[in-house]
């Protein structure tokens, strides 16, 4: 057993110390500025036909959704960050969530401004009609993130004699970190493959928007349903609390709607990602208030004693 959890701790450490964290950050933030600079040579090289993509593409329209690219670089690091705070706090975990699903929006909002139709007709048209659910959406997720993140931080009394336990629930989620940031990194690769193998230079074939604003993120969101049940069933083992359970509960089901968001597209998919956000608020609002009562509770046994 000791040798297993030795085992653990290298590849944990391995792939997420600190040191890890910090090589990760400064790799990323690298190759999302030199992308950008990519990204902005070839919206040049396309516009004046240099190259053969065709220049309708929405991503090679404007200097402006060159912004775009490098934020997917940033996305890829959140989702590495969300990893590295699985074993560290389940409330950080699932913010990071919710960070991921803003990010993904506020990058979309960089493509939808270099294409806007400033006009009196604004609310007649189409895209600039979704700017404006997602320019919304994402000013209400940032307050509701805030206010989940202030929830996050209310800490519970333990008891000595519970220690242990949390201990090996820590382990356990140390192992399925460890699983994920190999499976993830595989994913990323798949998909950046399946996407390069979709663009044609001689018949000007690129893929849609859609398929690129979704590309990783819902199979992401979908592995992290099967995540989220994981730790959900494993924590039976360590609480039988009735309000620890419905809080994890509604968790998964608050990254179950954040999946079904990628399976529709305008204003019923930003409603879903804010619905999915203050379900959760919601949850961590009530469980806080039975772990407040339940701290009152243990302080005035303490106190009679």
């Amino acid at each position: 057993m000791e040798k297993t959890v030795t085992a653990l701790n290298r590849l944990y450490d391995f792939f997420l110390s600190e040191k890890t964290k910090k090589q990760t950050e400064k790799v990323i933030l690298v190759i999302a500025l030199v992308s950008f600079f990519i990204h902005l040579i070839l919206i040049y090289l396309t516009n004046f036909k240099v190259v053969g993509f065709t220049p309708d593409w929405e991503l090679l329209q404007n200097p402006i959704s060159a912004i775009y690219t490098p934020f997917s670089f940033i996305l890829i690091y959140e989702v590495y960050l969300l990893i590295y705070y699985l074993p560290k706090s389940f409330t950080t975990y699932i913010t990071k969530q919710y960070e991921i699903i803003t990010l993904i929006i506020i990058r979309k909002l960089f493509k939808d401004l270099s294409v806007l139709e400033l006009s009196t007709d604004w609310f007649e048209i189409k895209d600039d009609l979704q700017f404006t659910y997602d320019i919304l959406a994402s000013v209400i997720l940032f307050y509701l993130i805030y206010q989940f993140q202030k929830q996050g931080k209310l800490k519970q009394i333990i008891k000595p004699n519970l220690q242990p336990k949390i201990v090996r629930f820590i382990n356990k989620k140390k192992l399925i970190a460890v699983v994920l940031v190999p499976l993830f990194f595989l994913m990323a690769i798949t998909t950046s493959i399946e996407w390069y193998s979709g663009i044609s230079l001689s018949t000007n074939q690129v893929p849609s928007f859609e398929s690129i604003n979704n590309l990783f993120f819902d199979d992401f969101f979908t592995v992290l349903i099967l995540v989220d049940v994981v730790l959900l069933l494993v924590s039976f083992f360590y609480t039988d609390k009735f309000h620890k359970i419905i809080r994890n509960s509604g968790f998964v089901v608050s990254t179950i709607l954040i999946r079904l968001s990628f399976g529709v597209t305008g204003l019923i998919s930003t409603i879903l990602i804010v619905f999915a956000v203050l379900f959760g608020l919601t949850i961590i609002l009530i469980h806080n208030k039975f772990e407040e009562n339940i701290n009152v509770k243990i302080k005035n046994h303490s106190t009679n004693d």
